[in-house]
């Protein structure tokens, strides 16, 4: 994929680029500023479905780094946009928080803990066994299966702990049924983050830490990468994927420059020595 074409729009994940767990990277308010700056239409994505674009708008400013509510989708808010496209009317059982429930409440769906027609599940601090087992019986009976995200782990201070991924493989193991997931890396997730932002793909870059839902979902959505290695994959790691992204820098700090510019100078491609 070349690099000569203009840049007009930019995506960019959160957490691994922005942020580590509620610490801002080097560079982060600096990039997020100079795309106001030059107003430069722009999307903030994660695939973390427990909180609403509010709080997260909330948490990064405690960071330093100032991204309005707006410019923030979350896989809970692409889901309940799958959902309202897919489904409008139907009635949902959700495992998850409020930055899933409310999305789904937003689009007008009603839950039911009886017989739903969809089994939602998305990320939460206390799965519960009895939630989960209801999910299962939903699914047999016939309930349709969706996923915010596959990621199979979450962060926290005291490391990894089981994700929407791992809940969903354990349901999915128990029913035969797999879920539809929305969030990345399915390009579907970048394809509804475009039309927020009325950006083409053509002229629009995507930043990312992890070459497994990052860069593969803006190389599959036709949109230049750009891998930082401030979070999950490091330089040695990039060789061991079927895919490269399109340019490597040490960390968002070196991405600045380039906000104010319509096509970056060559060559882009940066080493973390």
């Amino acid at each position: 994929m070349t690099w000569d074409r203009p840049i007009t729009c930019w995506l960019t994940d959160m957490d691994g680029v922005l942020v580590h767990e509620e610490t801002a990277l080097p560079g982060a308010a600096e990039f997020i500023a100079a795309l106001e700056q030059f107003s430069r239409p722009y999307i903030v994505l994660t695939n973390n479905s427990i909180f609403t674009a509010r709080d997260l708008r909330a948490r990064l400013l405690r960071s330093g780094i100032d991204v309005p509510e707006h410019r923030i989708w979350t896989s809970a808010l692409a889901t309940a946009e799958f959902l309202a496209d897919q489904a409008e009317g139907s009635t949902v059982y959700v495992i998850g928080e409020a930055g899933l429930t409310s999305a789904i409440h937003e689009k007008g769906f009603i839950m039911n803990d009886r017989d739903p027609d969809y089994v939602v599940l998305g990320e939460t601090r206390t799965y519960s066994f009895e939630a989960i087992a209801k999910a299962i019986r939903f699914i047999e009976q016939g309930a349709r299966f969706v996923a915010t995200n596959p990621d199979p782990t979450g962060p926290s201070s005291d490391g990894s702990l089981p994700a929407t991924g791992a809940v969903a493989a354990l349901i999915s193991t128990a029913t035969g049924r797999l879920p539809y997931f929305v969030g990345k890396p399915n390009p579907l997730m970048m394809r509804t983050a475009l039309n927020r932002i009325e950006a083409h793909s053509e002229t629009t870059v995507m930043v990312g830490d992890r070459m497994d839902t990052d860069i593969i979902s803006g190389l599959e959505a036709g949109l230049r990468t750009i891998l930082v290695l401030t979070g999950s994959t490091q330089e040695s790691d990039i060789q061991t994927f079927p895919y490269r992204p399109s340019r490597v820098l040490p960390s968002i700090a070196q991405a600045v420059e380039l906000v104010g510019r319509f096509t970056p100078p060559e060559p882009l491609e940066l080493s973390a020595d």
